[in-house]
């Protein structure tokens, strides 16, 4: 069975990750195709963190994205991030109440926001609602809890229950797989039951997430896929997730729309 492109880059970066370095050729001869188009894979591979090109080939980073601190993961994939958050820009009005889990997608959304009035944001993200506070329309609720010091974020029992004092308009969530069969999920588990609770308390649910999430299913699961409205991705060859998650009740937008 022959593979999709995104199949196809899943592999060559699990092949990196586990062996260290890949070649050009090699990889050629592997998946029968041309070199040329090895090297456009490679090069989409590199704007994700997932490697670093060299002469005839690529070398592994040492390092997968779920063990990244915070100013790593801002600057992986940058480029489409900020296309992404300009994208997602548009389906937030003025005077709107907004749920946002952490995520540095996220960061780029609310940079995106910045000038829309009178925007309440509640969010889990210490270093969102810290850069949002500067903002001078936005009213900023940071849930307090348990505090994770790595990736800056609260969570626990305690911000469940803060949370329950509060309704939002849309929530815009940055989630690690979006996918019809694992659902939404992340990383990790703490966060998980709060961007529940934070879906359950809003009146339209916004997934933002670039193609590599499409299809993916990770650790902490946080509900099915079909409690997404709105999907907000860049172009990926997934289209048969697509469909299926279409199929589910969720709109999909991309940033070629």
């Amino acid at each position: 069975m022959q593979l999709t492109t995104e199949e196809r880059r899943e592999r060559i970066a699990a092949d990196i990750h586990k062996n260290g370095k890949i070649r050009v050729s090699d990889l050629s001869e592997e998946y029968g195709i041309s070199e040329v188009t090895i090297r456009k894979d490679l090069e989409a591979l590199e704007a994700q963190g997932q490697l670093k090109r060299v002469h005839g080939g690529a070398v592994g980073l040492n390092k997968l994205y779920i063990d990244m601190d915070l100013s790593e993961r801002y600057m992986t994939n940058s480029g489409a991030k900020k296309t992404l958050a300009d994208y997602a820009a548009d389906f937030v009005e003025d005077n709107d109440t907004i749920f946002m889990n952490a995520g540095t997608t996220l960061t780029y959304v609310l940079r995106a926001i910045r000038h829309k009035k009178n925007i309440n944001l509640v969010t889990n993200s210490v270093q969102n609602a810290t850069e949002a506070a500067l903002y001078p329309s936005f009213n900023v609720i940071l849930l307090g809890g348990e505090l994770d010091s790595k990736y800056q974020f609260t969570h626990g029992t305690d911000a469940e229950r803060q949370l329950e004092n509060y309704h939002a308009a849309k929530c815009i969530l940055s989630v690690d797989g979006i996918s019809s069969d694992a659902g939404l999920t992340l990383y990790y588990a703490n966060e998980a039951p709060l961007a529940r609770k934070m879906i359950e308390s809003s009146s339209k649910t916004i997934v933002v997430a670039d193609s590599t999430k499409i299809g993916k299913g990770v650790f902490a699961r946080i509900t099915d896929a079909s409690k997404t409205d709105i999907l907000i991705t860049n172009p990926t060859d997934n289209t048969k997730e697509l469909a299926i998650l279409e199929k589910m009740g969720v709109k999909i937008y991309t940033t070629e729309d």
